[in-house]
């Protein structure tokens, strides 16, 4: 019998799981609800945080996993922005989250994968006037969660601006004060817009706003999310900024890998410009320490 494994069954949406046998671990995804990662079970521990009323709602904002954020990542100055002099309006963390993505392929050959497309379309040039396609692969192999991603310019004549990232939900089991192995030296705490020290250690309890971390030069983070068990996240470089956030009361906090920062679709500072015709790749692995 094969160490990997990829099926598919039907639970409100078309779920696709990847499994590895030798190391216990599952990954579930759901191509149609934003391309999502609902499930990342790692060496037997469950990482992710889902509230299920959310993901089952077709139109409501999934409360876990692990959202695709493009072509931004967070919020713009009155959900709009100005591109060659024309406004357009933008929901919270671009058109990725809420477009049903296509399944191109499934592979259990030295790892499980799937292989998921998302192209610009009727809806999504409403809000982003640019033609592309997103080829995102997830595979499951020695225990890690690896999303290999493909960001292609389809138009001919037109640089595409965009900022993309990742907003997983991470269940934790012993409170919101976590010492996180980074080498950040500062964070903007968005509650009050000030930027400040950052000296490893951080509570989330009580925020209603996020933080970003500043100035870390290795693009990793790891942080506990129980007694014996850490995760363990690598990135590329193009994802400079790690955000923190949590709600009040809910068992999970949020670390995101971000390329630019909240609005910078308004500032037009540190926008990812892919020229027509590229594409950029970029990967990001989530591992599990116990």
């Amino acid at each position: 019998m094969s160490n990997y494994g990829v099926r598919s069954y039907v639970d409100t949406y078309t779920i696709y799981e990847l499994t590895e046998q030798s190391t216990v671990s599952r990954i579930i995804v759901c191509p149609e609800r934003g391309g999502i990662v609902i499930g990342c079970q790692l060496n037997g521990h469950e990482l992710f945080y889902l509230d299920k009323a959310t993901f089952e709602h077709p139109t409501a904002n999934i409360r876990g996993g692990n959202p695709i954020l493009f072509p931004v990542c967070g919020q713009l100055e009155n959900q709009s922005y100005e591109w060659d002099g024309q406004t357009y309006s933008m929901a919270n963390h671009g058109v990725a989250r809420t477009s049903a993505w296509d399944v191109v392929g499934t592979s259990e050959e030295d790892e499980a994968s799937i292989t998921i497309r998302l192209r610009s379309n009727e809806q999504t040039l409403v809000s982003f006037p640019f033609e592309f396609e997103l080829l995102f692969t997830y595979a499951l192999k020695d225990g890690k969660l690896h999303t290999r991603q493909q960001y292609r310019n389809l138009s001919t004549d037109r640089t595409m601006p965009f900022y993309a990232g990742f907003h997983p939900y991470f269940a934790i089991e012993d409170g919101k004060s976590l010492v996180y192995d980074t080498d950040a030296t500062q964070y903007l705490d968005y509650n009050d817009n000030v930027t400040k020290p950052f000296e490893g250690e951080f509570d989330l309890e009580g925020l209603v706003e996020s933080v970003t971390l500043l100035g870390a030069k290795q693009r990793e983070i790891a942080f506990p999310v129980a007694s014996d068990v850490r995760v363990r996240m690598t990135y590329d470089d193009i994802f400079k900024y790690v955000v923190l956030w949590s709600v009040n009361g809910k068992p999970f906090i949020c670390v995101e890998p971000w390329m630019a920062m909240t609005g910078e679709l308004n500032r037009q500072e540190e926008l990812v410009l892919l020229e027509a015709g590229q594409e950029l790749r970029a990967n990001l692995t989530i591992a599990c320490e116990s």
